[in-house]
Protein backbone atom coordinates (compact mmCIF):
# COMPACT_ATOMS: atom_id res chain seq x y z
CA UNK A 1 0.00 0.00 0.00
CA UNK A 2 1.75 3.26 -0.35
CA UNK A 3 0.49 6.94 0.15
CA UNK A 4 1.63 8.71 -3.48
CA UNK A 5 -1.06 10.25 -5.85
CA UNK A 6 -2.64 7.86 -8.16
CA UNK A 7 -1.65 9.42 -11.02
CA UNK A 8 2.09 9.74 -9.23
CA UNK A 9 3.12 6.07 -9.38
CA UNK A 10 4.50 3.89 -11.17
CA UNK A 11 5.43 0.59 -11.94
CA UNK A 12 3.68 -2.05 -14.69
CA UNK A 13 0.84 -3.06 -12.08
CA UNK A 14 -0.52 0.66 -11.26
CA UNK A 15 -0.66 1.14 -14.95
CA UNK A 16 -3.29 -1.91 -15.44
CA UNK A 17 -4.81 -0.73 -12.54
CA UNK A 18 -5.25 2.50 -13.73
CA UNK A 19 -6.36 1.13 -17.02
CA UNK A 20 -8.75 -0.97 -15.17
CA UNK A 21 -10.51 2.03 -13.23
CA UNK A 22 -10.76 3.87 -16.61
CA UNK A 23 -12.96 0.64 -18.53
CA UNK A 24 -14.74 0.46 -14.86
CA UNK A 25 -15.20 4.02 -14.75
CA UNK A 26 -16.70 4.06 -18.51
CA UNK A 27 -18.90 0.78 -17.39
CA UNK A 28 -20.55 2.55 -14.31
CA UNK A 29 -20.95 5.50 -15.87
CA UNK A 30 -23.34 3.79 -18.55
CA UNK A 31 -27.06 3.65 -18.68
CA UNK A 32 -26.94 0.12 -19.17
CA UNK A 33 -25.09 -0.14 -15.45
CA UNK A 34 -27.68 2.11 -14.00
CA UNK A 35 -30.42 0.11 -15.31
CA UNK A 36 -28.45 -3.01 -14.06
CA UNK A 37 -28.42 -1.28 -10.65
CA UNK A 38 -32.34 -0.25 -10.50
CA UNK A 39 -32.43 -3.80 -11.11
CA UNK A 40 -30.67 -4.90 -8.05
CA UNK A 41 -32.29 -2.60 -5.56
CA UNK A 42 -35.74 -3.78 -6.71
CA UNK A 43 -34.64 -7.64 -6.48
CA UNK A 44 -33.30 -6.75 -2.69
CA UNK A 45 -36.72 -5.11 -2.07
CA UNK A 46 -38.45 -7.89 -3.77
CA UNK A 47 -36.34 -10.16 -1.69
CA UNK A 48 -38.16 -8.79 1.60
CA UNK A 49 -41.39 -9.67 0.18
CA UNK A 50 -40.56 -13.44 -0.01
CA UNK A 51 -39.78 -13.19 3.32
CA UNK A 52 -36.64 -16.20 2.36
CA UNK A 53 -34.46 -17.30 5.35
CA UNK A 54 -32.01 -14.62 7.35
CA UNK A 55 -29.14 -15.70 5.91
CA UNK A 56 -30.16 -14.97 2.39
CA UNK A 57 -31.23 -11.60 3.10
CA UNK A 58 -28.19 -10.54 5.08
CA UNK A 59 -26.21 -12.40 2.06
CA UNK A 60 -28.10 -9.94 -0.35
CA UNK A 61 -26.56 -7.03 1.65
CA UNK A 62 -23.06 -8.13 1.85
CA UNK A 63 -22.92 -8.90 -1.91
CA UNK A 64 -24.50 -5.01 -2.13
CA UNK A 65 -22.05 -4.14 -0.08
CA UNK A 66 -18.92 -5.83 -1.36
CA UNK A 67 -20.25 -4.28 -5.04
CA UNK A 68 -20.52 -0.90 -3.23
CA UNK A 69 -17.31 -0.60 -1.85
CA UNK A 70 -15.11 -2.25 -4.99
CA UNK A 71 -16.80 0.77 -7.17
CA UNK A 72 -16.26 3.81 -4.46
CA UNK A 73 -12.54 2.38 -4.52
CA UNK A 74 -12.34 2.43 -8.58
CA UNK A 75 -14.22 5.33 -9.02
CA UNK A 76 -12.02 7.47 -6.41
CA UNK A 77 -8.60 6.53 -8.14
CA UNK A 78 -10.12 7.45 -11.38
CA UNK A 79 -11.46 10.65 -10.41
CA UNK A 80 -7.77 11.18 -8.60
CA UNK A 81 -6.31 10.61 -11.48
CA UNK A 82 -8.39 12.95 -13.38
CA UNK A 83 -8.14 15.96 -10.89
CA UNK A 84 -4.17 15.70 -11.07
CA UNK A 85 -4.42 16.17 -14.70
CA UNK A 86 -6.54 19.22 -14.53
CA UNK A 87 -4.18 20.34 -12.00
CA UNK A 88 -1.09 19.97 -14.08
CA UNK A 89 -2.68 21.50 -17.53
CA UNK A 90 -3.67 24.83 -14.88
CA UNK A 91 -0.31 24.96 -14.01
CA UNK A 92 1.15 25.08 -17.37
CA UNK A 93 -0.83 27.55 -18.47
CA UNK A 94 -0.40 29.72 -15.51
CA UNK A 95 3.28 29.38 -16.21
CA UNK A 96 3.02 30.06 -19.78
CA UNK A 97 0.76 32.86 -19.09
CA UNK A 98 3.33 34.14 -16.52
CA UNK A 99 6.43 33.65 -19.43
CA UNK A 100 4.43 35.69 -22.06
CA UNK A 101 3.71 38.90 -19.71
CA UNK A 102 7.59 38.16 -17.98
CA UNK A 103 9.09 38.03 -22.59
CA UNK A 104 11.08 34.76 -21.11
CA UNK A 105 11.93 31.23 -22.61
CA UNK A 106 9.54 29.35 -23.74
CA UNK A 107 10.05 26.34 -21.09
CA UNK A 108 6.49 26.93 -20.09
CA UNK A 109 4.95 27.05 -23.32
CA UNK A 110 6.39 23.61 -24.03
CA UNK A 111 5.45 22.08 -20.86
CA UNK A 112 1.73 23.11 -21.58
CA UNK A 113 1.86 21.12 -25.10
CA UNK A 114 2.69 18.32 -23.14
CA UNK A 115 0.12 18.82 -20.51
CA UNK A 116 -2.44 19.26 -23.52
CA UNK A 117 -1.68 15.99 -24.63
CA UNK A 118 -1.68 13.95 -21.30
CA UNK A 119 -4.52 12.30 -22.70
CA UNK A 120 -3.41 11.04 -25.83
CA UNK A 121 -0.71 8.55 -23.64
CA UNK A 122 -3.83 6.69 -22.03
Amino acid sequence: MTTDHPAERSGAGSDRFAAFADRASNVTSSPPFYVLCVLLVLGTIALHFVHPPLSWLIFAGDVMTSVNLMLLALLKNTERRDTHAVQRKLDAIAAALLEQREGTSSEAADELRRAIRMEEKG
